[in-house]
């Protein structure tokens, strides 16, 4: 398969060099340069991967991310260059797949826009025990879909994958650690930090499709996470 990769930098030499190195993988690659231009061609042709910088004309990055999340889940990578620890975990909230700070090598854009495709790849082939059921918890691991009482939850990839680890086997206590290396494919520039994000949007997302507002994952001091839900206090 020819993957499509669309490049939103809007520094013309940072944006001609990793057009550059991508095609030279052997990559279809669409350059945009503007945050509105960008989002119209995800939505109207969802590329295969797309490399999205942060600080946009038109439309910042994040804003960008957020409203393709809404209709695509195609993979998306964050380029940027904020360092601080608040806009990495926001990027990953709202539904990035990795994220590259600059300044960065072009050789590691290819290296992470090609592990990512494989991970993407993967998770598309069918696999027997496709259906993980906890409670009224049904996780549709072919389709990458949870629901709770029928409910969609709308979880991101790396969302998904933690709820997965938790969910099969369903008491037992992970630590942050554990949950990096069994829920993350890739754990390169992914921190304890990025866990509680996830975690934080998880136990949003279950407790407002529960039918009693029960907290779905129980947090044990200095020791991590399981999934154990619980009614909530009257």
């Amino acid at each position: 398969m020819n993957h499509r990769i669309l490049v939103v930098e809007d520094e013309p030499d940072i944006a001609a060099i990793v057009v550059d190195y991508l095609r030279h993988a052997g990559y279809a690659v669409e350059h945009q340069a503007d945050g509105r231009a960008a989002l119209a061609s995800m939505l109207a042709a969802p590329p295969s991967l797309t490399l999205l910088d942060i600080m946009l004309p038109g439309m910042d990055g994040l804003e960008v991310l957020r409203q393709a999340r809404r209709h695509t889940q195609h993979p998306i990578i964050m380029l940027t260059a904020r360092v601080e620890e608040v806009d990495r975990l926001i990027g990953l909230e709202l539904g990035a797949d990795d994220y590259i700070c600059k300044p960065f090598s072009p050789r590691e854009v290819v290296a992470r826009a090609k592990a990512v495709l494989r991970r993407t790849a993967a998770a598309q082939e069918p696999a027997p025990g496709t259906t993980t059921t906890v409670a009224a918890l049904v996780l549709d691991e072919l389709h990458w879909q949870a629901t709770l009482h029928g409910t969609a939850l709308g979880l991101t990839r790396r969302e998904f994958r933690l709820l997965q680890v938790l969910a099969r086997q369903r008491g037992r206590i992970f630590s942050r650690s554990q949950l990096l290396d069994q829920a993350y494919d890739d754990t390169l520039d992914v921190n304890e930090r990025a866990i509680d994000s996830h975690i934080k949007n998880l136990r949003k997302k279950l407790k407002a499709a529960s039918a009693d507002g029960s907290d779905w994952i129980r947090s044990v001091y200095g020791v991590g996470f399981a999934l154990d839900p619980t009614p909530p206090e009257q």
